[in-house]
C-alpha cells in the first residue's frame, strides 16, 4: 500500500490530508494559516512542517499506522497561497514525503468547478481570485493580489467598503444607515465613538486585515435583511470580481458564448444566496455554487496525480 499527502494552505488555515490508494482519507490535520505574505516566511515554514509531522503521526490512523510505517508516501501536493517561489523552494527541501510539488491554492477550487475540463471558478473568502482552465488545458490565475491591493468580493474588501461608507456617514456627509452602528459595534468602542476614533482603531490594530474581514458576515446579514446601503456595498464588491471573470473569459474563450463556459462560485461570500441573486442578472456565465470544501478538490487532484 502507498499513501499521498495533500495540503491546502491559505491565509486563514492550513488543512492537510493523508489518503490511501483508494482515495480514502486516513488522517486529517488542521493548523493556522500559512500564507507567507501574512504570517512571514519563517512562521509559514514552521507551520507547514509541524502540520505534516502531526499528520503522519495522527492517532486517527489506527490500523493504518503500521502500514504507513512500512509503506511509502509516494507524493505530496502543496496547494499554497502567496509567494510561489518560496513554496517551490520549501517543497524541494522536504524529505520522506515522496515527490513533493507546490502549486497555487486556486487549483483545488478549479478542480471542484470543472472536474479537469475547461472553465472558470470565482472564489471569495478572506481573499479572492479567478482561476481558469483554457480549452488547450493551460491553467490561468487572475486577481488574488492580496488585501493591500484589492481582492474584490473578498471578506476584507467587503469589510473595507462597509467601513469607508460608515465613516462618511458618521462624519455627516452621507445619509445614516445601519452600517454606522454595525461598524461601531464591531470596534466595541461604544455608541459615542466618532469617525476619528473608529479610524484610529483600525489603523492601530495589530491585524487590520483580519479584523476588517471579520466584519463581512455582519454586512451580509444586513444586506439579507433588506438594508439598501449594505446590499449596495455587497453588490459593488462582488460585481468587481465578476467583471474580472468576464475579462478572463473573453481572453481565454474567444468566440465562445459565456453561457457555454462552466463557471463555479466558491467560498461562503459568493455562494451566499443574496450575493448569487445579485450577480445572476449581471452575467450570462452559468454560475454554479460549489458546496464541497477545497480539501475535497485536493483529494481529487491527489487521486488524479501519477
Amino acid at each position: 500500500m502507498t499513501f499521498k499527502i495533500g495540503v491546502d494552505g491559505g491565509g486563514t488555515k492550513t488543512e492537510c490530508i493523508l489518503i490511501d490508494e483508494s482515495g480514502t482519507i486516513v488522517a486529517h490535520h488542521l493548523a493556522p494559516g500559512c500564507n507567507p505574505n501574512v504570517a512571514g516566511t519563517e512562521a509559514a515554514r514552521a507551520i507547514v512542517t509541524a502540520a505534516l509531522s502531526a499528520l503522519v503521526s495522527s492517532p486517527t490512523l489506527n490500523p493504518q499506522l503500521s502500514a504507513l510505517n512500512s509503506s511509502p508516501i509516494v507524493a505530496t501536493l502543496l496547494f499554497m497561497s502567496g509567494a510561489p517561489t518560496f513554496w517551490q523552494e520549501f517543497a524541494a527541501s522536504l524529505n520522506s514525503f515522496g515527490r513533493v510539488t507546490a502549486a497555487p491554492d486556486s487549483l483545488p477550487t478549479l478542480e471542484l468547478a470543472t472536474g479537469g475540463a475547461p472553465g472558470l471558478v470565482l472564489h471569495a473568502g478572506t481573499g479572492s481570485f479567478v482561476a481558469a482552465r483554457a480549452p488547450n488545458g493551460t491553467v490561468h490565475y487572475a486577481g488574488g493580489t492580496g488585501w493591500r491591493f484589492g481582492d474584490p468580493g473578498s471578506g476584507y474588501e467587503l469589510g473595507r467598503r462597509a467601513i469607508a461608507r460608515a465613516l462618511l456617514e458618521l462624519q455627516g456627509w452621507l445619509p445614516a444607515s445601519r452600517l454606522g452602528s454595525t461598524v461601531r459595534d464591531h470596534t466595541q468602542l461604544g455608541d459615542a465613538a466618532d469617525a476619528r476614533a473608529i479610524t484610529r482603531y483600525f489603523y492601530a490594530h495589530a491585524e487590520p486585515n483580519r479584523v476588517i474581514a471579520a466584519l463581512a458576515p455582519a454586512v451580509l446579514r444586513l444586506a439579507t435583511e433588506g438594508d439598501h446601503t449594505a446590499h449596495q456595498v455587497v453588490v459593488e464588491s462582488a460585481t468587481e470580481l465578476l467583471d474580472l471573470a468576464h475579462h478572463v473569459a473573453a481572453k481565454l474563450f474567444p468566440g465562445t458564448a459565456l453561457a457555454e463556459i462552466p463557471t463555479g462560485l466558491s467560498g461562503a461570500l459568493l455562494t451566499h444566496a443574496t450575493v448569487r441573486a445579485a450577480l445572476a442578472p449581471r452575467t450570462s456565465l452559468p454560475l454554479s455554487p460549489i458546496t464541497a470544501a477545497p480539501i475535497e478538490g485536493v483529494r481529487r487532484l491527489l487521486l488524479r496525480s501519477s
